[in-house]
């Protein structure tokens, strides 16, 4: 089915996904579910745990925060789909659908970016800058940080979306991927995607040289400052602070950088599919372990707002 205006072929697609065999989707539908019903509980239930937490009420926690939700969304934009058609052999998306997800996908993962370089900024701030860290992050400055990542997302994504309404498709509409993503869409258009491809490659390229940049920046004082403490105590407490984001920062940036840093082949696009179920799944669901685990500020929260519901039943 499909409808023309503007020039423009309004086309279902068809989203290709795994694999076709019933007992591979199945196995597939299973570790998937799983996953997001544990990205679902981890996210939420650390939202939950610093809105309750009163000593979680610092900048910090207020990224970490901003970080689940983001996660929340982006993950939710992506694998509800996936599970449908995992179960369904009838794995067509409409045209409007299908940049529907794109704009969102791209609008989450832009913002993540830079989320995670203000939160980097605000771990150069508590270990270099102290004491004036109140009045450095304080909750405007904050907000406007978070803002302002949003906005940087809803930009981009909305330039991505309104190059992606310029495509015509009068080809097969089987979209090689399990979501509506750039390259392999780009793939079926019969329209030149050149400049498409080209915007895409350059934001990309921005947006990741110049978070990594900063978020580089931030730990090269960091650590400075790290080195010239004399106290092991003081070492560790800087360190630990910091060791949590980079690991959420390596697993970002290390599965989108696999993405967008080479370009799209016939031979490569399983391999896309695996780093896609890594950077819009797998990290979502290990952000709030990696911040909790070794978090004893989380920790120690968890344990008395259990102790005083506790309390309170008795």
């Amino acid at each position: 089915m499909s409808a023309k205006g503007n020039g423009t072929t309004r086309a279902h697609f068809v989203l290709l996904g795994f694999s076709e065999q019933g007992h591979v989707q199945v196995v597939l539908f299973v570790a998937f579910l799983v996953i997001y019903v544990i990205t679902l509980l981890g996210n939420v239930g650390l939202l939950v745990l610093i809105r309750l937490a009163a000593q979680l009420h610092t900048p910090m926690y207020f990224f970490l925060s901003s970080l689940s939700f983001l996660d929340l969304c982006y993950s939710s934009c992506v694998t509800p789909r996936l599970l449908r058609d995992l179960l369904d052999e009838d794995k067509v998306i409409s045209h409007a659908a299908c940049l529907t997800q794109f704009y969102f996908y791209v609008a989450f993962a832009t913002t993540e970016c830079y989320l995670l370089a203000a939160m980097a900024y605000d771990r150069y701030v508590a270990v270099c800058r102290p004491l004036l860290y109140s009045l450095s992050m304080s909750p405007g400055i904050c907000a406007l940080l978070v803002a302002s990542s949003c906005l940087a997302g809803a930009t981009n994504a909305a330039l991505h979306t309104g190059l992606a309404l310029r495509l015509s498709f009068c080809g097969p509409k089987v979209i090689d991927h399990f979501y509506c993503e750039g390259p392999p869409l780009f793939a079926l258009s019969c329209t030149d995607p050149a400049p498409n491809e080209l915007a895409m490659f350059l934001t990309a390229g921005f947006s990741l040289a110049a978070t990594v940049l900063a978020i580089l920046l931030s730990y090269a004082f960091i650590l400075a400052a790290v080195l010239g403490t004399r106290s092991a105590t003081g070492k560790r407490k800087a360190l630990s602070t910091c060791t949590s984001h980079l690991a959420a920062v390596a697993l970002f940036y290390g599965s989108l950088v696999s993405m967008y840093c080479r370009r799209s082949s016939r031979s490569s696009r399983e391999r896309d599919k695996v780093a896609s179920v890594f950077y819009t799944m797998v990290v979502p669901m290990l952000n709030p372990f990696i911040y909790s685990l070794r978090n004893q500020e989380v920790k120690a929260g968890l344990w008395r707002l259990m102790g005083t519901k506790h309390s309170a039943a008795n």
